[in-house]
């Protein structure tokens, strides 16, 4: 009877975190001039020009999107670093033009016989859009975009588990590991 009890608390427990989980509507797409294979180091675009801005959200932004860079290999580089990472905040809606392509895995394994013509597609964005770019600094080129929606705008927005849910949400897109990255796989016992 405990062990019923205990199963159903569990389970519940459970439950209840995966309700607390929001996905984000999230597009992404990428130029074929991207040499994906070849990346190793990464740093953010300096935008102090721009004005400074030591928002919460810009804090929290720039460290998930860095945690999530090393995790997949890259290192962070003051020095010389071949991607630059930008993001912006839209705080109203917006109409924002993708492209359909194919899976970017898929452009990487297969980029010779990929079709490269690429069909505009009209996104319309809900109000408080996260959109973050990386460019290859040497091509001086963007090579990937990834945007999601209705990221901002509600309650929640200065919640920092929230803001690495929605930078979580954008990476999904981005599933490239840096250059001579492996990835091991632990044997079960």
């Amino acid at each position: 009877m405990k062990a019923t009890f205990s199963i159903a608390i569990l389970s519940l427990l459970f439950l209840a975190s995966c309700m607390g989980y929001k996905e984000f509507p999230v597009e992404s797409d990428y130029s074929y001039e991207g040499d994906f294979k070849k990346y190793k180091t990464f740093n953010f675009l300096d935008t102090r020009s721009s004005g400074p801005d030591s928002s919460i959200q810009n804090h929290i932004i720039e460290e998930s999107i860095k945690a999530r860079m090393e995790l997949q290999g890259y290192d962070y580089s003051e020095e010389a670093p071949r991607l630059l990472v930008s993001y912006k905040i839209f705080y109203d809606s917006l109409f924002f033009t993708g492209y359909e392509q194919p899976d970017l895995e898929m452009f990487i394994e297969y980029e010779e016989s990929i079709d490269k013509d690429m069909d505009p597609v009209k996104y319309n964005l809900r109000q408080g859009t996260l959109l973050v770019l990386i460019y290859d600094r040497e091509r001086k080129k963007s090579i990937w975009q990834g945007y999601a929606s209705g990221v901002f705008g509600n309650q929640y927005f200065n919640d920092k588990r929230y803001l690495q849910g929605a930078v979580r949400s954008i990476f999904d897109q981005y599933k490239v590991f840096a250059e001579g990255f492996v990835v091991e796989k632990k044997k079960l016992r």
